[in-house]
């Protein structure tokens, strides 16, 4: 990835982590997603005055919190002035395990350093089986369409904003007709734009002195990897055949909600 994409899709924030624009991204038919339409991140509890005041000044207008209550409990969510909160969690409890302590995660990963690289590949299994997690991104759905006023943006995000809101991402970017390459390109860009965030927590984990087993745990917990999409992608290729087909039968989407959908978030 290069640093001109790079800085093209991360946002200024700087109390924040992961706040990236989905604009400009182009579609097989050669349309773009619109600039100030949608936005995805990490969780907006840390943000200061001057991040919410970027955030209300550069559009957004819904707040889709993806996460569990207990994340919501433990750091509820500072909302943009002009925003009105959506609260629509893909699991009943963090199965990504980004609010979990150090003491928990020691107890969990010692002695197994790719436990959390496998435990990935089973939220990201659970993201696509799950019921009630197809349930909540058709809801995330009709929250897109109601967000047809030009300039007026939409926000999702999780904990980390990689697994949750990178599969609605993933689900956002195919029903708008982009590619799949660029879909795990985007998914992928966690990677570089959240790497500031994913090494001072492991630097900090070892100051803590905390066993090399969980610190390749957590490094698995913090990023986002190929083996994860893929495991998500195997699953939708079981149920529906592929990523089109399941936004039809998994995510009870219409033809005519991908229609609109097109009409509010590309160019003409």
């Amino acid at each position: 990835m290069t640093t001109e994409v790079t800085d093209l899709r991360a946002l200024p924030i700087t109390s924040g982590s992961n706040f990236r624009e989905l604009g400009g991204y182009q579609t097989i038919s050669g349309q773009h997603i619109k600039y100030h339409k949608v936005l995805r991140s990490g969780r907006l509890a840390p943000l200061n005055q001057h991040d919410l005041t970027y955030l209300d000044n550069y559009g957004v207008r819904i707040d889709v919190d993806l996460r569990s209550a207990d994340e919501v409990e433990q750091a509820p969510d500072k909302v943009p002035t002009n925003a009105t909160y959506k609260y629509l969690p893909v699991f009943d409890y963090d199965q990504t395990q980004n609010s979990q302590t150090l003491q928990q995660l020691e107890l969990e990963y010692q002695g197994n350093p790719n436990h959390g690289h496998e435990h990935m590949k089973t939220v990201y299994h659970n993201m696509i089986a799950d019921p009630h997690a197809k349930k909540i991104y058709h809801q995330f759905f009709e929250l897109l369409l109601s967000n047809s006023a030009d300039g007026a943006v939409t926000l999702f995000h999780c904990t980390a904003g990689k697994d949750r809101t990178g599969m609605a991402a993933v689900f956002f970017m195919t029903a708008l007709g982009i590619d799949a390459k660029t879909i795990k390109t985007d998914y992928l860009l966690t990677n570089t734009i959240a790497a500031p965030h994913i090494s001072a927590r492991l630097n900090e984990l070892k100051t803590q002195h905390a066993s090399a087993d969980t610190i390749a745990n957590i490094r698995s917990l913090l990023s986002v990897h190929a083996d994860y999409l893929a495991t998500a992608l195997k699953q939708v290729k079981q149920e529906s055949g592929n990523l089109n087909n399941y936004l039809h039968e998994g995510l009870q989407l219409t033809d005519h909600d991908l229609q609109d959908l097109r009409k509010i978030y590309l160019t003409d």
